[in-house]
This record gives C-alpha cells, structure tokens and sequence, in this order.
C-alpha cells in the first residue's frame, strides 16, 4: 500500500497541531518526561512502508526510516556491504534503545545538553538568546568549530553514514546529502539539524558497496556501558595490494554535527598504512580544534580516537585491533 497519502496527512496535521513526529520516541519520551518537549506527538510507527531494506538498480541499498538500530546492526546485507554503518548501529546506547530507536530518530534526534534538557533554563536550543554551558558546565561539549551553541551532535549514524556519501530522502523532496540535513554547524543555534517540523524522512539511500572494504568504529566514553561518547569516529578502507586505494573517515561528538574528515583521507590515499602514517593521518585532526576551557581533553582523544579506528580498519582480518603503535 501506498505511504503517500499518509504521510500527506501527517504533514498536514503537524502542522495543524503544532507538536512533533514521533518515530521510536526514545528520544521524544526523554523530552517530553523533561518538560522541554510537551508535544503534541504525531506517530509515525503505524506507516506502512518506511522500516526495512530494498536493494537499488545502482547497486546501493535503500533503508526505511523506521528501521530500528538493532535490525540495521544485524542485517546480512547491511553487514557485508556497508559494515561501518553495522558497527555503529550496533554499539549505539543499549540492546533496549536499539530494539527501538530508529534510523530515522537516530539522525534527527536532539542533544544531550543539559542546560537545554532543563526546562526552567533558557537557551539558543529553545529559542533563546545565549548559551548557558559557553559561560558554564561544559566540559563534554564541542573541541571543533566556532558556532554560538556548544553542544555537539549526538547522531552515530550520522557519522557513519557521512563516510558512505548516503542520501536520505523527505517526503515530497528529491533526495539529498546526509551532510545538507545538518548544513554549516555554526547555523544550528536553534535546532540539531535543518529539516523542517512538519516534513518527513523516510529513507536513506546508500551508494553501491565498495568490495573488501575493511570498517571500524570506535566511541570513547566514560564508563564501560550505555553512555554517551565523549568522541566517536569511524573509518572505511580499501586496498589495492599494500596500498589504500579508498579512505573515508568521519567522527562524532566534537562538533555541532558529525564531521567529515578529508583531511585524514588524503593523508592515507596511496599509501600503506604503516604505524608512522596512521599517527600522521590521525594527527590531522587536531587543526581541527578549537577548544573551549572544559573541552582541551577532547583534542588528545580526538586524535586518539582516529586512530584506533584507522588501526583497526588497516589491519588484515583475524589480525586483531590494529597495528602497534610506533
């Protein structure tokens, strides 16, 4: 059956009602249990057509926006062809978040700020005019960019599905780049990302898969379990022999969105990824940053973290984490 007449009418009555989707509501409920968010809600969980995989002409895959983390994670499809998208799925939040959470959710969802969570403090995030965690307690905020809110994004998939070049599609809209639903990050004052209340995204459309491509993603965080990343990062490469004929490097957590790592690719292409060269490519990063008091930390694990993920996607299957360090 058909979506578009619903998803039609769920436009419509978004913006009747004021409110907002709800996808998996992992997100949504934290909000609204807080106060910050007192809906309206307009579920989408009963639209028919927007969960589960269809493999595309060009090769590529096309996955619904209603496709929980824990089915992406455990996809053969996903798994074999596009497998940095894999591991992040399955190393976001819990087994019970995942069971939930949804691709969809998982992109548009907001940060984790708690001046912005406290319904009785005012900020750019709800319309405000400053930024209390600038000024205050802000020591997991962002290490890269210079924009006026300081809490960064908190998409893993996001992340991983920069280093594919995805699409993700809106109804009524021809597809666009993961990228354009974040934009520049210094413009996200007052949302997490660009896409209007009432339009709705349903899918996200990876590119065909590259053969061998060897993936990691590795989140840093403070407690062994169910925490928020304090950096997170994610590497695809293939070879040609010894060489790195394809790089593609992104990470979360340190800016106001997910950041694409040119930088670090082109320090790699060409070449083979001896200890000396990771170190090198991963120190890339730290032009980069631009720390705030709290946040110095942040550029030493940026760095690192890049480099865990570059030395578990340079080694050769069975052969352990990584390379040794020089």
């Amino acid at each position: 059956m058909s979506t578009e007449p619903a998803l039609t009418d769920l436009s419509a009555a978004v913006l009747a009602r004021g409110g907002e989707l709800r996808a998996g509501g992992t997100d949504t409920t934290a909000r609204q249990r807080s106060g910050v968010s007192p809906g309206p809600f307009t579920d989408l969980d009963g639209v028919g057509g927007l969960r589960g995989t269809t493999p595309l002409d060009d090769g590529g895959l096309r996955i619904g926006a209603l496709t929980t983390l824990a089915a992406l994670a455990a996809d053969p499809q996903v798994r074999d062809g596009w497998p940095a998208l894999a591991l992040a799925a399955g190393s976001a939040a819990t087994p019970q978040v995942r069971a939930a959470g949804t691709l969809g959710g998982n992109l548009l969802q907001r940060n984790r700020c708690w001046y912005y969570r406290n319904p009785h403090i005012s900020c750019f995030q709800k319309g405000g005019d400053g930024c209390p965690a600038r000024e205050g307690d802000h020591h997991f905020g962002v290490v890269a960019g210079d924009g006026a809110c300081v809490a960064p994004h908190p998409s893993t998939l996001a992340m991983a599905l920069l280093t594919y070049d995805a699409q993700v599609e809106v109804h009524g809209e021809s597809p666009r780049g993961v990228a354009e639903l974040y934009g520049d990050g210094d413009r996200l004052h007052r949302a997490d990302h660009l896409l209007p209340p009432d339009r709705i995204l349903t899918a996200v459309r990876l590119p065909a898969a590259v053969p061998g491509e060897r993936a990691a993603c590795h989140r840093a965080i403070s407690r062994a379990h169910a925490e928020w990343p304090l950096v997170e990062a994610t590497a695809r490469l293939a070879f040609d022999g010894a060489a790195i004929t394809h790089a593609a490097v992104a990470a979360g957590a340190v800016a106001r969105v997910p950041l694409r790592l040119p930088e670090v690719e082109a320090a790699l292409i060409g070449r083979e990824p001896t200890p000396g060269l990771l170190a090198e490519a991963a120190a890339t990063v730290l032009t980069r940053c631009r720390p705030l008091p709290q946040t110095a930390y942040k550029a030493t694990l940026f760095r690192d973290t890049v480099l865990e993920v570059l030395e578990q996607a340079a080694a050769p299957a069975g052969a352990g984490r990584g390379l040794p360090r020089d």
